[in-house]
């Protein structure tokens, strides 16, 4: 990896006297002051941040941190309060921002040969990344915080909680879409006895999987959810349905429905959007996920209607909020051995992304979703569990 290669590019021309004080005002309406004495003040060291700011937004915001541009004690709070004060629905639209909306609703973004590649650029990083910064188990979902202590636990319940809401049994074919490294498929396998057959277009993934389950009945496969045949008796999505795209959710809940035997459950774990969305935020797309996008309840439910009956919808983003900060201590802990591999871009990029993920959740723009489905016509009853 290219440790400190320059990944952006900003502006490069100095700041006028009124791009800096449209965006001092801007901070200001958010509490936010420049160079001021909270942990949530920004120290500006370079003056190309108020350019950047101004005519790319949130983009602007990230990259110059990206840059050290600018920073502050607590990035996290200073994000919190930059969303919580709705600053977007202030913010003049850019030509650059009017033409990535125009390209998210006229492409599909997310077709098979794209989706491939952008999973590799997030998730064959490195394995030695995503070990230092999850748990045991290498979970890259949201943990389930009641009654645990650490990571380790919180993750292990929200496995079991899975497992229970899918009422398991054993000898019975679990489909597991978008596997990741195998952490649910080892559990359920080994704790409730059942088969599965895990997917994922991560070869990372799919490597270090395939070695830790080997001596258990799990079937790693470099696969896309389209191309997915066979009959099983339970199906679980957990913190993939955020690549699907919006064009594709029909076709993503057409393909569980068959795949689905009749009397199977189907559960979809994942982060959900407050409003219907068609494109992401900007930073984001170009630097984390590309070309991920966070599904409303509208847009789950209408693409579920005529395929499935909603039995059970679980809502805690709040551990998501948790999570995302034990995530970010054990990243820090670990940089020093990390360092010499991914630089300070990197660093400040990543830490950027946790502490911006951390505040969306903490002023609830972002929710997260434990939804259980049956089939039509399957009249068996369902016993939500927590």
């Amino acid at each position: 990896m290219s440790s400190d290669k320059q990944l952006f590019s900003t502006s490069g021309s100095f700041s006028s006297n009124y791009e800096q004080e449209v965006v001092c005002d801007l901070l200001s309406k958010a509490g936010i002051q420049v160079n001021g004495v909270n942990s949530w003040d920004i120290v500006v060291s370079d003056p190309r941040f108020y350019p950047s700011v101004f005519r790319q937004g949130s983009l602007g915001l990230g990259e110059t941190y990206m840059a050290g541009f600018w920073d502050s004690v607590s990035p996290d709070i200073t994000l919190y309060k930059l969303l919580t004060a709705n600053l977007e629905n202030q913010a003049k639209y850019n030509l650059k921002m009017v033409l990535y909306r125009i390209k998210a609703y006229l492409f599909n973004r997310q077709s098979v040969q794209q989706v491939s590649r952008d999973i590799h650029r997030h998730y064959d990083l490195g394995n030695d990344l995503f070990e230092a910064m999850l748990d045991d188990r290498m979970i890259y979902s949201c943990a389930y915080w009641q009654g645990a202590k650490t990571l380790e636990e919180a993750q292990e319940k929200k496995l079991d909680l899975i497992c229970r809401k899918l009422h398991l049994e054993a000898g019975q074919r679990l489909l597991d879409i978008g596997c990741g490294w195998g952490g649910l498929a080892g559990y359920a396998a080994e704790k409730y006895g059942v088969e599965v057959l895990g997917i994922t277009l991560s070869e990372e993934q799919a490597k270090l999987a395939r070695k830790r389950y080997a001596h258990l009945p799990v079937t790693i496969e470099l696969q896309d959810y389209r191309d997915l045949t066979g009959r099983y008796d339970r199906v679980v999505s957990v913190g993939m349905v955020e690549h699907v795209g919006y064009k594709n959710y029909s076709l993503y809940m057409q393909t569980v429905d068959r795949v689905l035997k009749n009397d199977g459950i189907f559960l979809l774990h994942g982060i959900g959007s407050n409003t219907s969305m068609k494109h992401t935020d900007p930073w984001i797309d170009r630097y984390i996920f590309p070309n991920g996008m966070m599904p409303s309840m509208q847009q789950i439910t209408k693409a579920a209607e005529g395929h499935f009956v909603m039995e059970d919808w679980h809502s805690f983003g709040n551990d998501y909020e948790q999570t995302l900060r034990e995530w970010r201590k054990r990243f820090k802990q670990a940089w020093p051995s990390l360092s010499a591999k991914y630089g300070n871009t990197f660093y400040r990029m990543w830490n950027y992304y946790l502490c911006c993920s951390t505040a969306s959740f903490q002023a609830k723009k972002n929710q997260l979703w434990q939804i259980v489905f049956s089939k039509m016509g399957n009249h068996r009853i369902y016993q939500p569990v927590r």
